[in-house]
C-alpha cells in the first residue's frame, strides 16, 4: 500500500492497480474498505461490455476473507450475453490471491423511453460543509477511507448507533489519471451502509457483512449522493442493513448487506 491520498488506486505499467491509503479499512490499514474493490469489480465490467448504453443494474460483491492491501487484478466472463440483457462474473485478486467475487446484470438503457413514468422525488438540502466528525469509536481521524469521502449529516451521525441520512461524495477518483463513472461512484459508497447505521457500539459488537448487492435504478449525475441507511437485527444473530441512495433528481439504488452480529 502506498500512503497517496490522490486517488484509491494507481495504476502500474502491467495494468494492475496498487491499493493506496483511500483504501483503508476502519479497523486495520493493512486491509481495504469494502467499497474501493467493488467499485474496481464495477469498472472491470464496464470495460468488458464494451458498450455505453448497458448500464450495471445489479451489482452483487461476496467477500471472501479481509481484502489485504497490495496489487490488484480482476478477472471478467461472460455469463449470459445479450443485447438487451447480460450477466457478467468477476473476480478480483490482491497479489493473486482471489479476495472478492461478483456478479453484474446489465440492462440496455433506452433515454428517454420511459421519461412519463420516471419517479422523482426532493432530497434534503445539502448542508454547509461541517467541520470534520468523529468517524467511529477508535477510529484514528486520519482513517484513509474515511478522508476520501466529504461526509455530510442531514441526521444521525456515524459515532453514534442508528439510522442516518448523509450526502457524500467522493474526494479522490477511484483509479489515478481515469474519470470515476457514476456506478463506480456509488459502489464506493454503498458498502458503508452497514458501518455508517448500525444499531450497537462497535466496541462492544460486530456486525460484518459477508456481502453487498446494489440494485440500481440509474447512475448518479452529479458528485453528491445521499444514502439513508439504516440496521436491523434479528434474534438469532443475524442482521440486515439497508440503503437507499438518491440525488437531487431522485431515486439512484437500493442497497442491501446481511450482517452477523455477535458480541465481541
Amino acid at each position: 500500500m502506498t500512503e497517496d491520498l490522490t486517488a484509491y488506486y494507481l495504476p502500474l505499467d502491467d495494468g494492475s492497480l496498487q491499493s493506496t491509503a483511500a483504501t483503508e479499512s476502519p479497523w486495520d490499514t493493512r486491509q481495504q474498505h469494502g467499497g474501493p474493490p467493488t467499485a474496481v469489480l464495477a469498472r472491470a465490467v464496464e470495460q468488458a461490455v464494451e458498450d455505453g448504453d448497458l448500464q450495471i443494474a445489479r451489482f452483487t460483491a461476496d467477500f471472501l476473507g479481509p481484502i489485504p492491501q497490495g496489487r490488484v487484478t480482476t478477472e471478467v466472463e461472460v455469463v449470459r450475453p445479450g443485447r438487451r440483457i447480460t450477466m457478467l462474473r468477476a473476480r478480483l485478486l490482491v497479489d493473486d490471491r482471489p479476495a472478492v467475487a461478483a456478479t453484474a446484470w446489465c440492462i440496455r438503457r433506452d433515454p428517454g423511453s420511459t421519461a412519463e413514468l420516471e419517479t422523482r422525488a426532493a432530497a434534503p438540502p445539502l448542508p454547509d460543509e461541517q467541520p470534520r466528525r468523529a468517524f467511529f469509536p477508535g477510529v484514528s481521524p486520519e482513517w484513509g477511507y474515511g478522508r476520501s469521502i466529504d461526509w455530510r449529516f442531514v441526521s444521525g451521525d456515524s459515532a453514534e448507533p442508528g439510522p442516518v441520512v448523509v450526502w457524500t461524495r467522493l474526494r479522490v477518483p477511484l483509479v489515478l489519471g481515469e474519470p470515476t463513472t457514476g456506478v463506480q461512484r456509488l459502489l464506493v459508497v454503498a458498502d458503508s451502509t452497514n458501518g455508517v447505521s448500525g444499531e450497537v457500539p462497535m466496541a462492544q459488537w460486530l456486525f460484518i457483512p459477508p456481502t453487498m448487492t446494489a440494485t440500481v435504478q440509474r447512475a448518479p449525475e452529479g458528485e453528491w449522493m445521499l444514502l439513508d441507511a439504516s440496521s436491523t437485527t434479528g434474534p438469532d444473530g443475524i442482521g440486515l442493513a439497508t440503503g437507499r441512495m438518491s440525488d437531487d433528481r431522485g431515486p439512484l439504488a437500493v442497497v442491501t448487506q446481511p450482517l452477523l452480529v455477535s458480541r465481541r
